[in-house]
């Protein structure tokens, strides 16, 4: 039905692409070029190795009007059709990354990268989709809903929202049902760190935990014992120690394990999926396979930075060097990197996020003096693509189709758009990148297309060159050139009970059997 829908709407979606194309073609910008007049609604792909998550073939695929029409061996067309051709190539879903914070009011700033430039930089990197971070404005989901809304006005590409829930009353509750039932937001993110600020107690938690569950919305956290990493910093201070190596000294691996243990078991208590946001230790690694091993709905995302840095940085001498890898839960000891890359490989963890976090080296400063005033956040939503091709499928830890799966196709599945979003099938979105795995990249700041001044993978190259990136149909990266304009993406509704909730009233059911009480007992006579 999902596929009939899709098609019987290819016409309005593309006056509405058009539309909003011709309003916003006239606006320029520092990082793209709109490119002279209107892309072709007719694409084949000729040549290339299209992989799914499951499966791979050389085929052509055929587009048309932002939808996959078409994959076959051999797709004749006519003159009108704008052919790309993909010999020896890889084509494959555009990536997903379930973890951004754009235009992000953290720390007593904001981050440079808003929804334009910070998705400019996503299609430079093969990223065609998005899940950001919707913070609440002074506790009201409503009021932060709005506030996005304005913020993605200038969006070049699809996206998508999560709802973090800061403090717990009947409104709340009730604007979480709004969100779901009307907004499509189906995951709401609880923050057990940040004290004084985003951090809410295990009575929240539990409350919140409750109503996703009878929303079918997927819960998540950010796992740190955020009252001991207080004491931590505090510590920190006392000991004389305010550089950005205070920052990993004060909230240690352990810290992350506790919380990720804490919040597994209490989903476990509510019998409610659970998703675990930058997943950055062995420690909170195992509490994962630990719960998954034993049949809990658990999802644990390791992010770009997690995977291939380590903690060293933050002992550079140069401060705003060292500054540039704060962000939390910390980037940990070498081996941490390892253990994630093996757990990805394993399916004990499931995709790739960035937590893209975009603060320059102004921004850094403000904590010259205090590690606590350094505003947490790398970048990532530009590099992951790569930077997972590069570690992962380079190296044999995964294949091909791992790399979709881990990229795009499960994070599509988690968050229930597959599969218009994360395959190449016919009747799914044109969202589609040409990787050429002969061809080399190079990372630096010089050439992203980030606003950021810095960049936590500068000087990485590798192999596996992202050389053509499609979104709804769009060439919108090519020879190493963005076209893309603002206005031109589209907030995609996500509806709630994924497959992570397939059983849970079942296994509610088997819980009341195990039961065996109220136990009926003859009332003392004396």
């Amino acid at each position: 039905m999902r596929f009939t829908f899709q098609l019987l709407r290819l016409l309005s979606l593309t006056l509405t692409f058009f539309i909003a194309l011709s309003s916003s073609i006239s606006q320029s910008n520092q990082f793209c070029d709109a490119g002279a007049g209107a892309p072709s609604s007719k694409l084949l792909i000729k040549g290339g190795t299209v992989v799914n998550a499951h499966h791979q073939q050389v085929a052509d695929v055929y587009i048309e009007d932002g939808i996959i029409v078409a994959i076959k061996p051999t797709i004749t067309v006519g003159d009108e059709v704008t052919v790309i051709d993909a010999t020896g190539k890889f084509v494959m879903p555009g990536g997903i990354d379930p973890h951004t914070h754009l235009e992000f009011e953290f720390m007593d700033t904001v981050t440079v990268d808003d929804f334009f430039s910070g998705q400019a930089a996503a299609l430079a990197g093969g990223t065609t989709m998005h899940i950001d971070f919707v913070i609440p404005h002074k506790g009201s989901l409503t009021a932060g809903f709005e506030a996005y809304e304005k913020k993605a006005k200038k969006a070049c590409m699809d996206y998508g929202f999560h709802m973090a829930v800061t403090k717990w009353d009947e409104t709340v509750s009730r604007e979480m049902e709004l969100m779901v039932k009307e907004k499509g937001i189906n995951s709401f993110k609880f923050f057990l760190a940040y004290k004084g600020a985003l951090m809410i107690n295990d009575e929240l938690l539990l409350e919140g935990f409750k109503k996703c569950k009878s929303l079918g919305a997927l819960a998540m956290v950010h796992a740190e014992n955020g009252d001991a990493v207080y004491e931590g910093q505090k510590k920190m201070i006392e000991l004389g120690i305010t550089g950005p190596e205070g920052h990993a000294l004060s909230r240690p691996a352990v810290l992350e394990g506790e919380a990720t243990a804490r919040a597994i078991r209490l989903a476990d208590f509510v019998n409610t999926p659970l998703y675990v946001v930058h997943v950055m230790s062995i420690d909170a690694m195992e509490e994962i396979a630990r719960a998954r091993k034993s049949g809990q709905r658990v999802i644990g995302e390791p992010v770009a930075s997690g995977l291939v840095l380590d903690e060293s940085w933050l002992w550079h001498p140069d401060f705003e060097t060292a500054a540039k890898y704060v962000m939390s839960p910390p980037i940990r000891k070498r081996g941490h990197d390892k253990a994630l890359q093996a757990a990805l490989s394993t399916g004990i963890l499931q995709l790739v996020g960035t937590d893209h976090c975009a603060f320059n080296s102004t921004q850094k400063a403000l904590g010259i003096d205090d590690f606590r005033k350094i505003p947490n956040g790398v970048n990532g939503i530009e590099e992951r693509m790569h930077v997972v091709w590069d570690t992962m499928v380079e190296s044999g830890q995964i294949s091909a189709m791992d790399y979709v799966r881990l990229t795009s196709t499960e994070c599509a599945r988690i968050f229930n758009i597959y599969p218009r979003k994360g395959a190449i099938l016919p009747g799914s979105d044109a969202d589609i990148i040409i990787l050429n795995p002969n061809s080399s990249f190079e990372i630096t700041a010089k050439s992203h297309h980030s606003r950021l001044d810095t960049n936590v993978f500068e000087g990485s190259r590798g192999k596996g060159k992202i050389e053509v990136t499609i979104a709804g149909g769009r060439v919108v990266w090519e020879n190493n050139e963005l076209k893309v304009a603002p206005g031109t993406g589209r907030y995609i509704k996500m509806s709630p009970f994924s497959y992570l909730f397939d059983g849970i009233d079942r296994r509610d059911d088997a819980y009341l059997k195990s039961l065996q009480a109220p136990v009926k007992r003859a009332k003392s006579s004396s």
